[in-house]
């Protein structure tokens, strides 16, 4: 099987069923944006050295297959909340490496969040989809807060001027 097949040439990509679509699409921008949003967890996989979050990046990293167990996302939230300290202020990005492309990773999912949204306008979308991409980036900005936490890293809060 060839890895191209010459029928996206001109603008346009194939959904389940048959039909074709501009590349520009919004279902294939939701598509896209949360394919992009799995790479950036696999990028989160690769970065944390001490393998302390792997195994539930690679369910979440599967789940985006699928956009189901919500419940998952809750309980991996709760169990890192019970260990950081309330959080009192907005938080700049930062501190380390892996902190900083976790919440890339977070601002991509709630690009998806947004895309899936506008499609929800016009097509059907379950909404379990929009819940469990609500609920993916709450989990990815308190782990991001458990890297920096885990690292000693301190949480640099945001002050206005």
């Amino acid at each position: 099987m060839k890895i191209y097949t010459k029928k996206g040439d001109k603008g346009t990509t194939g959904l389940l069923g048959g039909t074709r679509v501009p590349k520009h699409h919004i279902r294939i921008e939701a598509y896209g944006t949360t394919d992009e949003l799995n790479s950036q967890v696999g990028l989160l996989i690769s970065l944390d050295e001490f393998n302390w979050f792997n195994d539930e990046l690679l369910v979440i990293q599967d789940r985006l297959f699928t956009i189901v167990d919500v419940e998952f996302l809750e309980n991996k939230i709760d169990e890192m909340q019970h260990i950081l300290p309330e959080l009192k202020n907005f938080i700049l990005p930062g501190g380390s490496v892996f902190n900083a492309h976790c919440h890339v990773a977070r601002c991509i999912c709630r690009r998806a969040e947004r895309c899936v949204s506008q499609l929800s306008e016009v097509e059907k979308v379950e909404a379990i989809i929009l819940q469990y991409l609500n609920r993916l980036s709450d989990y990815l900005f308190v782990l991001s807060r458990m890297i920096n936490h885990k690292l000693n890293k301190p949480e640099t809060p945001w002050v206005p001027k």
